[in-house]
């Protein structure tokens, strides 16, 4: 049987199966806390990547029948990797080139708690018209998209360009609904614990927070594909500039690991809640990233009926950003990305981000065998790193 079953806590609840081989301690307590929550069904499981975060750990997917949980989806509603091939040999952009690159879209992305100034960017009729659930949540839009759309998060966010085995150029970018998701999120967190039973309180989908929560949801998912959807196309523009010509691209991909969707596993209708994890259903292809200094891979999705159709969205970390700071110096992460161009200047603060925080990305891909088959690996060659 795929995974490993691991003991449920004191509370008991529904079987967990956890694919990750050094599962922390305090990642299994959270898992355990999900599998006893009355609203969980069938069993919850872990990913190979699963880590330690607020309320439930990272890499986690579980399943509901009736119920939303808004606090299990941390707090970038619909954070996913999106990714294009372009047809241009990657070695032909010498390192001066990828160098003015970077500092290209240094200047054109705001990150982390930036946001675009002055008028900001043009948001899509159909993100600025839809309606969201309160006053207080389209104040937040009126005063958000504008200056969110089209902008990087911070941490281990990216922009990053890769090369695969048969020399083509690659763009990946790692974004989500930024600030507004966070305000979504929040206001349903705040909305699910004045109605139900703490810690992870659930909104039943027969009721109208259940439903205000459903559509709010779908709005910040819409908007996280639109802001990558910027961030990508905005990046090949800034390519075609530097290289003088336009560019045929393929491959194009959006995959999300924050969010929550109907599906049909073991012959029932359900709710599965991904955290940090990605659905991988059979033949569809899907980006797992490394980190910022190792490869990223294109795999195809094997709909592994015990993982609900799931598998990990990254390597996942070893070490707190903490635990970072403390432990790695700015010349081991320089060594570390000495073949891939970032921005040196932001060295100390990129420690958080150095390779060795992070799982061997082989490591993580030969635990989920059964989960997803890689396909193609890419090789990272310049990586802007959100603020």
């Amino acid at each position: 049987m795929p995974g490993v079953i691991v003991p449920n806590g004191p509370e008991g609840g529904v079987p967990i199966r956890s694919w990750a081989p050094d599962l922390p301690a305090g990642a299994l307590r959270l898992l355990q806390l999900v599998a006893s929550r009355p609203w969980a069904t069938e069993r919850v499981v872990a990913m190979p990547d699963a880590h330690v975060a607020e309320g439930v750990a990272v890499g986690t997917v579980f399943a509901t029948r009736d119920v939303l949980v808004p606090a299990a989806l941390g707090g970038d509603l619909g954070c996913g990797i999106a990714a294009v091939r372009l047809d241009y040999p990657a070695a032909s952009l010498s390192r001066t080139q990828l160098e003015d690159l970077l500092a290209a879209l240094t200047k054109r992305f705001p990150s982390g708690d930036e946001g675009h100034r002055g008028g900001g960017a043009a948001v899509p009729d159909a993100l600025r018209q839809a309606p969201l659930s309160t006053g207080v949540l389209e104040h937040a839009r009126e005063r958000l998209a504008r200056r969110h759309l089209g902008t990087l998060g911070g941490g281990n966010h990216f922009i990053e360009l890769d090369r695969d085995a048969g020399g083509d150029l690659w763009v990946l970018v790692h974004s989500g609904s930024r600030g507004l998701g966070g305000a979504i999120g929040a206001h349903h967190c705040r909305a699910a614990e004045s109605l139900g039973t703490k810690p992870l309180a659930g909104l039943p989908l027969d009721s109208e927070p259940g439903q205000a929560f459903l559509s709010d949801l779908q709005w910040a998912l819409a908007f996280a594909k639109g802001n990558r959807d910027r961030l990508l196309e905005q990046t090949v523009e800034a390519i075609q500039d530097l290289v003088g010509d336009t560019l045929a691209s393929a491959g194009r991909l959006d995959v999300v690991h924050n969010f929550v969707a109907a599906e049909e596993h073991d012959g029932k209708r359900l709710w599965v809640h991904r955290k940090g994890a990605i659905a991988a259903p059979v033949g569809v292809h899907a980006v797992i990233p490394g980190s910022m200094g190792t490869a990223s891979y294109l795999v195809e999705g094997l709909g592994e009926p015990t993982s609900f159709g799931s598998a990990s969205h990254g390597a996942g970390r070893t070490m707190t950003r903490r635990e970072a700071r403390e432990t790695i110096r700015r010349g081991e992460l320089e060594r570390a990305m000495r073949r891939v161009v970032f921005d040196p200047r932001r060295a100390d603060a990129l420690v958080e981000e150095a390779p060795a925080v992070y799982r061997d990305i082989r490591a993580v891909l030969e635990s989920e065998a059964d989960l997803i088959r890689p396909i193609l690996r890419l090789e990272p060659i310049a990586v802007f790193k959100g603020r």
